[in-house]
């Protein structure tokens, strides 16, 4: 069976309930119009955060599942005077109360990637990496999570799109936003934001941003907007920077927009962090809510706040203390920010081969998926589980794989529908204008995981057939 159900691991059962009866708890972060708010005071909320996978992906680990290790860093964002982390994977078969509910009691909410390296939507055969495997490791990490106040929302994927030959994997992108917000209600759960983080690819940025929030299906639209930008670099300025360029470009996006990393590093010496005075300021605050420096843990690409020297302490570095300078002087702007509540959702772009090649009419859920809607994911497989390349065997994902190519032909009709059903886009600018500043290069940052390893497919194969004989 698919997955399946054994006695001797249903200890996976009490991991969403694991929370201690005294727990306190945080007040969720809701969505109105373009912007985050307190559900309890109804103050606007800006993400003051940081990107946070301490020994990236050349030592990958779940840092929410070591109590010792969040005991330490914990205290470091109290200090730094953060509000919001990013984690861009865990092990959803691991206990992480204990975690969530150190960063709870520091008044710290979670931005949650649900992907693992091996477990994601492909760029090389996005069709064949959308499969029921896939979904159940992503639903299994919604349920591992969704028991948590202090989850402010979930990343479907992270700079899926990273050049200009790439743009044919939002379709299955956007489809795990559908089936994940399909997934949060079907199980009950409370209405957790689900959104992409995209890179700053130039030719393609604007297109990303409408695409993942167009159409009718409000299931299938992203709830929040993550961009990776890198642009502004040392002391630069709000138009040498070209922010004041992406204010205009994404002045009309109808849900909130923020940085899901920044902190350009190509700068001699530490890195001054002077964007924190534009981020948190009336200027951006109508279109931007806050965002996460990149990175808290210093690794092999040097974007590191501290160096940690051991499982109880780390050494803060120069970039530590000028971003903690930085936090501590500026304020988030007053009252409501400017926010917008009147901005439409966008119009679809249309496909056109070699700019931008998604496809408006998104591939149909894997068939064996279904089943999870009403009994959950089931055990979880943890960051084990190689899932690209498990297509098939399923006859709803074979069929996906199969017409992909042929639904090309007739994405540009259906983009002309899907825009005819939303009355506003985003601004006018082209998405080929140049910027001072910000090209795809903005981005382009050896990041620790940005790609992952691909296994063989025997062994892929190997895996699978193990699934179904248990």
């Amino acid at each position: 069976m698919r997955l399946g159900y054994t006695l001797a691991s249903l200890s996976w059962l009490a991991l969403p309930f694991a929370k201690a009866a005294n727990s306190t708890s945080l007040p969720t972060i809701n969505i109105t119009g373009n912007a985050f708010f307190n559900s309890e005071t109804g103050e606007r909320f800006y993400i003051r955060g940081v990107d946070y996978q301490p020994g990236g992906s050349s030592n990958l680990s779940d840092p929410l599942a070591d109590a010792t290790t969040c005991k330490r860093d914990v205290a470091v964002f109290k200090d730094l005077g953060v509000n919001t982390i990013r984690v861009y994977t865990v092990d959803n078969s691991q206990d992480h109360s204990d975690c969530m509910q150190m960063l709870t009691d520091a008044n710290i909410y979670v931005i949650l990637d649900v992907n693992t390296p091996d477990s994601s939507i492909s760029r090389y055969d996005p069709a064949c990496s959308y499969n029921a495997d896939y979904l159940q490791n992503v639903f299994a990490t919604v349920d591992a999570f969704a028991s948590y106040d202090n989850v402010l929302g979930f990343f479907a994927g992270n700079e899926v799109i990273n050049s200009v030959n790439t743009t044919n994997t939002a379709t299955y992108v956007k489809a795990v936003v559908r089936d994940m917000k399909k997934y949060i209600k079907a199980r009950g759960y409370r209405q957790i934001p689900v959104g992409y983080s995209a890179a700053d690819v130039s030719s393609n940025r604007q297109l990303a941003a409408e695409y993942f929030n167009c159409g009718s299906d409000d299931d299938a639209r992203i709830d929040m907007f993550g961009v990776n930008d890198y642009s502004w670099c040392g002391q630069s300025s709000f138009q040498t920077s070209g922010y004041a360029t992406k204010m205009k470009l994404y002045a009309n996006y109808s849900i909130p927009i923020f940085l899901s990393e920044f902190g350009c590093n190509e700068v001699p010496g530490s890195r001054p962090f002077t964007e924190i005075t534009a981020i948190y300021s009336d200027r951006m605050s109508s279109v931007f809510s806050g965002g996460l420096v990149y990175e808290y843990s210093n690794e092999t690409n040097n974007y590191g706040l501290v160096q940690i020297d051991n499982d109880t302490s780390v050494t803060k570095l120069q970039d530590y203390y000028n971003l903690q300078k930085e936090y501590s002087s500026v304020s988030d702007p007053s009252g409501d920010g400017g926010y917008s509540t009147t901005n439409d959702y966008s119009s679809c772009p249309s496909y056109e081969e070699g700019t931008w090649e998604a496809n408006n009419t998104l591939p149909a859920m894997p068939s064996a998926a279904s089943a999870y809607f009403s009994s959950g994911a089931g055990e979880p497989m943890g960051t084990s589980l190689s899932t690209q390349e498990l297509c098939y065997g399923d006859d709803t994902n074979s069929d996906n794989v199969s017409s992909s190519s042929e639904s090309k032909s007739s994405s540009a009709s259906s983009s002309s529908s899907s825009s005819a059903a939303s009355s506003s886009t985003l601004s006018a600018s082209s998405s080929s204008s140049t910027t001072a500043s910000s090209t795809s290069a903005s981005s382009s940052k050896a990041k620790d995981g940005a790609h992952a390893v691909r296994v063989p497919l025997v062994f892929q194969a190997i895996v699978h057939i193990w699934n179904y004989v248990l």
